[in-house]
C-alpha cells in the first residue's frame, strides 16, 4: 500500500540530555506511522534517529533508511527498515532522501542536522524544489538560532520571504500537519481512529 505522504526527518544520532527531545522524536514517528505515512531518514538505530524510526514502525508506518557505507557500523544501521539503502557518499544519501520526501523536518541535532536543514532550505529558496521545510523547536533548542537568523535579516543578508519558507513550532502534530498540507497532501485520520 502506498503511503499517504513521505516526511524526511533530520535529527541527532545522539539522544541529547533533555527527555523532551526523546519524547518529541517518538511523537513525530508515532504521528507519521499513525497517519499512514512514510519516514525517510538517515538509517541509523542510535539517538533521536533511532527513536523516530522505532516509533514510526511501532505505529504501522513505513520506514526508508538511507545511510553511507562509512556510517553503517558507527550509527548502527536499522535492519528493520522497509527499505535500507547503503550508499557510497553523503551526497548520495542526501539526494536520495530529498527525492523520496514530500516535506522535510528537522528535530534537535548537531552539525549534521543543521547542514541538512540549511541545504533543504537553501534549495527551496533557489527553486530546486518546492517542498515544505520545518523546524521542530523542542525545549527552546533552536531559540538562539532564530535570534541569529533574525539578526541576518536585520543586517540584510537575508530577507523576510526567506524566513517565511521555513515552518516552525514546538508541537509535533501541528507542525507535521502543516508540512503535509503544505505539500498539497491531506493526512488521513489516525489509523487507530484517534
Amino acid at each position: 500500500m502506498k503511503p499517504a505522504f513521505s516526511i524526511c526527518v533530520y535529527c541527532g544520532s545522539r539522544p541529547g540530555v533533555d527527555s523532551e527531545f526523546a519524547a518529541a522524536a517518538t511523537a513525530v514517528g508515532s504521528w507519521i506511522g499513525g497517519h499512514g505515512g512514510q519516514l525517510v531518514y538517515g538509517g541509523g538505530r542510535t539517538g533521536l534517529m533511532g527513536m523516530v524510526a522505532h516509533a514510526t514502525l511501532q505505529a504501522g508506518g513505513r520506514v526508508v533508511g538511507i545511510i553511507p557505507k562509512a556510517l553503517v557500523e558507527k550509527e548502527l544501521a536499522e535492519q528493520r527498515c522497509d527499505e535500507l539503502h547503503i550508499v557510497g557518499t553523503m551526497h548520495e544519501r542526501k539526494r536520495m532522501m530529498a527525492e523520496r520526501a514530500d516535506a522535510f523536518l528537522a528535530l534537535p541535532g548537531g552539525i549534521g542536522t543543521l547542514e541538512e536543514l540549511f541545504e533543504a532550505w537553501t534549495w527551496r529558496q533557489l527553486g530546486y524544489h518546492d517542498k515544505p521545510v520545518g523546524l521542530l523547536n523542542i525545549a527552546g533548542y533552536y531559540d538562539k538560532l532564530f535570534d541569529f537568523l533574525d539578526a541576518s535579516v536585520r543586517h540584510q543578508f537575508m530577507s523576510d520571504w526567506q524566513m517565511k519558507l521555513i515552518c516552525h513550532g514546538a508541537d509535533p502534530a501541528v507542525l507535521l500537519r502543516e508540512l503535509v498540507q503544505g505539500a498539497g497532501l491531506s493526512p488521513p485520520p489516525r489509523l487507530d481512529g484517534i
